[in-house]
């Protein structure tokens, strides 16, 4: 799933390519990733693109007082395009579920693509970006100068849930999801089962400034790469996240995974949870 630094480095890329063009056509090719109606999608044609930004994980297309608003969810993803098929793109059961074409070149333009089964790409057309339920949802950025470590312990008070959840909850932080709260919590030698509320002071602190590291490197790796690189870079990026089985980079020891219904989670014992193993939840409490 895209995360806050791969969206960042998709609004970076789009706002060299994209901002100052006019958009020529725009084809819903699936129309049940488009979440809003009013006004239709259709509307952004003839207009330019003036900003491309980013709210937690949502990516925001301006365009004078429309906003294409796009969440590519677990499988969605952005794929720029100087070779574009003059015919237009007809509905099926491939990836594409949208084309924006621009004026100047209708070769040239981005679809909106989504593999597997569970449909979850979300495109919407509005006003202003806060009349999509989760961006006004949306809890701080993590990468905005003005998150504190104060702020980060007053969002965390009363929290009985766990740092993993608690991490994933786009209401409390904007824009991290399963991977890069595996790669956080690593970096902050944290449990991912240690109950939020719980934290000290100085946990707290340290939790936030692995936050930031996390991110900010992350981000850094994907300045300056195709929208096509990202997928890629993100990967290899990774130190905990998706290598079950492998040594860890800082200590040596294997990373371990607890696996849920529809998501996983991988840690290093050593680093993070005193050498002890984590019980998979499903059968049994976890191991403090």
């Amino acid at each position: 799933m895209p995360e806050l630094p791969e969206v960042e480095a998709l609004s970076a890329f789009l706002t060299e390519h994209l901002v100052g063009r006019e958009i020529g056509r725009i084809h819903p090719v699936a129309i049940n990733v488009l979440k809003t109606y009013d006004p239709p999608v259709t509307a952004l044609q003839g207009r330019t693109v003036d900003a491309v930004g980013r709210r937690g994980k949502f990516l925001v297309i301006s365009a004078g007082d429309l906003h294409l608003v796009v969440h590519l969810a677990r499988a969605g993803w952005l794929r720029w395009q100087q070779k574009l098929p003059a015919a237009p793109p007809r509905p099926g059961k491939g990836p594409l579920a949208l084309r924006v074409q621009l004026a100047d070149d209708p070769a040239t333009g981005f679809d909106l693509t989504e593999a597997g089964t569970q449909k979850r790409l979300a495109v919407y057309c509005v006003t202003d970006p806060e009349q999509v339920p989760g961006i006004a949802r949306l809890g701080p950025d993590p990468l905005d100068p003005a998150f504190t470590a104060t702020e980060l312990h007053q969002l965390l008070a009363g929290e009985k849930r766990q740092l993993k959840g608690v991490l994933r909850d786009q209401s409390v932080l904007a824009g991290i999801g399963n991977a890069y709260s595996d790669e956080i919590l690593h970096a902050a030698k944290m449990s991912p089962f240690k109950l939020a509320a719980r934290l000290s002071e100085a946990e707290t602190a340290t939790l936030h400034a692995a936050i930031g590291d996390t991110l900010r490197d992350a981000v850094e790796r994907s300045r300056g790469l195709a929208a096509g690189e990202l997928k890629a870079e993100k990967k290899t990026g990774l130190r905990v996240h998706g290598r079950t089985g492998q040594p860890c980079p800082v200590c040596g020891d294997t990373i371990r995974e607890v696996s849920f219904a529809d998501s996983s989670l991988q840690y290093c014992p050593t680093c993070q949870t005193g050498g002890k193993p984590l019980a998979d939840r499903r059968f049994s409490k976890l191991l403090k």
